[in-house]
């Protein structure tokens, strides 16, 4: 096994998995893993471009609507294929499906950013060719997609055509009966223009609805000199490329696909015309090496080393190269949680991004972590606009599913009502200021989100008869348990927002200040009701237990049956009723030991255990989101077999599809889940008023563990040897840390 690399040699098993699997991106485009030449029915396939940020709207049809259910959905997009390209050899068509494979692999280049194909297949008629089928996704030029072909060959001369396309006639997957995939209408796109332009050929299509339109665009080059004829038709425009091949020689053929959109382009036809013009002036060498030095540079900063682990160390790789594929790199776009991989969620981004997957970006590329929370920046407004739709006077409530900005969630139980992603963009806004000390950050963008969300959040809150701060009718992180007052993780969250907005208000300048007094109608007297909900923040606790109950009502439930419960009834949200699930102790995910994780100052460490141990026996990990913290705080508390056992469930959910949904789009925060279960797990690393610190213990099995920090401004190389680690400051200057409890000075 190389761990640099995702090798398949099958290519019948599980064909839409590996679509999934070999999906290539660059946080603009994503394309899935589909054969070029395409597959019979046999083979089910689902093909797929994407682009981060480009949706359709629709009207959601509710049986009763009631006053502040959102409108209209948000649905990512399947866009123009430019993925076909169909091969004869002496009149036969190429298919895996037909002939003899001879020798067959695909190989996800995770170092190089580029997927191989590997052929060697010989005709009905005794024809052997040997085929390498390359594509990448640029990182570099966002807009470009390409597919290099190499065909040799083996014992004949003879005749050879290529039959390489741009279609507009595409749709999206639809599925009525699980709501984690995308349930929107199939047919999204028209196309309004076929353009044939010299050698070079443009479809573009519009929404109908959201009013958006993208184009796509192919050209092509061939070391051979093939005749070349071009057919257009009303949705689609083939090339055809035919000419002689010898036995022994190689020819390489090609293909250029680009794509602009109105959210990025002022004229999209326009500049798809200049983006592929220019591209066409470099060889796929050219583009192959850009993506290289893109990913060493990354990998430079984000590389974690495990000796002694093979299995986990190709995972994490894995995980890591999607998580730079799929996030966005410009404001339009933020992450989602099947990434650009599928259609899993419709496209849309969660409260995942800044739990599960900020803090891999804030702590080794903090330019992309700020990208993240600029994107929220953008759609403030409509959070201002969501919350007075959900009849608050004062503040934003950023929406729970979105794509541009508008809340597209209409099951309100388990959306709306987890009113916790305010407070979860709050808590990686601190994060983000604390590890990066961006004070330009804070004062154009990052104060003025804290204030519109603390607003809020004091808004829905009260005081009870014991002078408490509760706030009730929310849902936590745990979908099985809707619409309960005082949640503990709703509530700590939110305290540490009110602990920490005064806090950096102090830092900001007076000019700074006074803007944001004037813009926002803000008066200081606010930053002291903030604090004092903050010192009186409701945290429910059983003293005689020593547990934290996960909200007001949660202890006063029946456990669920889990010894009775068939394994075919998980997840348990496609085979029980809701209200089944909500009458009884039962999580689909971490809820209050995600609390523990993120701020776990506010409790002892034997409650800590207490819980763990707790709620560990009726969670369920339905979601892929659970068994990374299980992990984390399973280290934590001193359980390290369980760690590990938790961590393989995350660090290889998608290459093993163990929650058998890979096939829709990748887990993007379990896969961020895999770097936190990492670094705050084994390597025991807490942000704690400013200052890291570290608790290391890494599996029996591992001989060794290294992965570099950035914080402060500051690079630190971490090596880490069973419960010891040694930090070396390889860049900026010195820093005091805690190892242990211990305050070392790393220099």
């Amino acid at each position: 096994m190389d761990s640099w690399s995702y090798v398949d040699t099958d290519f019948e098993e599980s064909y839409q998995l590996k679509e999934t699997l070999f999906s290539t991106a660059n946080g603009y485009l994503g394309v899935r893993g589909s054969f070029e030449e395409g597959l019979s029915k046999k083979i089910k396939s689902v093909r797929g471009i994407y682009i981060n940020g480009f949706y359709e709207s629709e009207e959601i049809t509710y049986g009763e609507k009631l006053h502040g259910f959102p409108d209209r959905s948000q649905s990512i997009l399947n866009v123009i294929d430019t993925q076909e390209i169909l091969i004869k050899i002496n009149g036969e068509n190429f298919s895996l499906e037909n002939g003899t494979v001879l020798f067959y692999e695909r190989n996800l280049n995770l170092k190089e950013g580029v997927v191989t194909r590997l052929i060697h297949w010989k005709s009905s008629n005794g024809d052997e060719v040997k085929l390498v089928f390359k594509r990448l996704t640029s990182f570099v030029q966002r807009e470009l997609f390409l597919i290099n072909i190499s065909i040799e060959p083996i014992n004949f001369s003879g005749e050879l055509e290529l039959i390489s396309s741009v279609n507009g006639d595409v749709s999206n997957i639809v599925s009525e009966d699980d709501p984690r995939i995308g349930t929107s209408n199939a047919k999204a796109l028209s196309v309004v223009e076929v353009i044939v332009d010299s050698n070079k050929s443009f479809v573009k299509a519009t929404t109908e609805h959201s009013k958006l339109a993208v184009v796509g665009s192919i050209s092509h080059k061939c070391s051979a000199k093939f005749d070349e004829t071009i057919e257009k038709g009303k949705q689609k425009i083939t090339h055809s490329f035919k000419g002689q091949i010898l036995k022994g020689e190689k020819i390489e053929f090609t293909k250029y696909a680009v794509y602009t959109d109105t959210r990025r382009h002022e004229n999209e036809l326009k500049q798809n015309a200049s983006f592929l013009e220019t591209s066409l002036k470099y060889d796929f060498k050219h583009f192959e090496n850009l993506q290289k030095e893109y990913l060493h540079v990354f990998w430079e900063h984000s590389d974690i080393q495990i000796d002694g682990d093979l299995e986990m160390q190709q995972g994490l790789r894995f995980n890591l190269f999607h998580l730079v594929q799929s996030v966005g790199k410009d404001r339009f776009s933020n992450i989602s949680a099947k990434g650009l991989s599928g259609e899993g969620y419709e496209g849309h981004y969660f409260w995942d991004t800044e739990i599960y997957i900020f803090p891999f970006f804030l702590f080794t590329n903090p330019d992309l972590a700020k990208n993240l929370l600029n994107y929220r920046f953008t759609i403030l407004d409509f959070a201002r606009k969501r919350a007075k739709q959900m009849g608050h006077t004062i503040g934003a409530l950023y929406p729970w599913r979105t794509i541009a900005g508008d809340e597209c969630s209409p099951f309100f139980p388990a959306g709306t009502a987890q009113y916790h992603i305010n407070v979860d963009i709050a808590y990686s806004i601190i994060q983000y200021y604390q590890v990066s000390e961006d004070i330009t950050f804070m004062s154009e963008k990052g104060m003025e989100m804290l204030i519109e969300i603390a607003r809020l959040m004091h808004h829905i809150g009260h005081y009870n008869r014991n002078d408490k701060f509760c706030i009730d009718a929310v849902t936590g992180p745990d979908e099985y348990t809707c619409i309960v007052n005082n949640n503990y993780y709703t509530n700590v969250l939110t305290k540490n927002l009110f602990n920490n907005i005064g806090k950096i208000w102090s830092d900001l300048s007076i000019d700074v200040t006074n803007n944001l007094k004037s813009k926002l109608k803000f008066v200081e007297s606010e930053l002291d009701d903030f604090k004092n909900a903050g010192i009186k923040m409701f945290l429910p606790f059983d003293e005689e237990q020593n547990l934290t109950p996960q909200d007001d009502s949660f202890f006063n439930k029946k456990v669920w049956d889990f010894e009775n419960t068939p394994k075919e009834k998980y997840p348990l949200l496609l085979n029980y009723h809701p209200l089944t699930l909500y009458r009884h102790q039962v999580c689909k995910q971490a809820d209050t030991i995600l609390g523990h994780f993120l701020l776990e100052n506010e409790s002892n460490l034997e409650t800590i255990k207490n819980d763990y141990n707790y709620y560990e026996k009726i969670t369920t990990h339905d979601s892929s989101l659970s068994t990374c913290i299980f992990s984390i705080m399973a280290n934590r508390i001193g359980s390290h077999d369980k760690a590990y056992d938790y961590f393989m469930n995350t660090a290889r959910l998608d290459m093993d599809n163990l929650h058998h949904n890979t096939k829709d789009g990748i887990h993007t925060a379990c896969m961020g889940g895999s770097w936190m279960s990492v670094v705050f797990g084994f390597a025991g690393m807490r942000l704690v008023d400013g200052v890291l610190n570290f608790h290391p213990n890494i599996p029996k099995k591992w001989k060794s563990l290294d992965f570099k920090i950035n914080f402060k401004n500051r690079i630190l190389k971490c090596h880490l040897e069973r419960n010891t680690i040694n930090i070396k400051l390889e860049k900026g200057i010195p820093l005091s840390i805690k190892i242990n409890d211990t305050i070392k000075i790393i220099s």
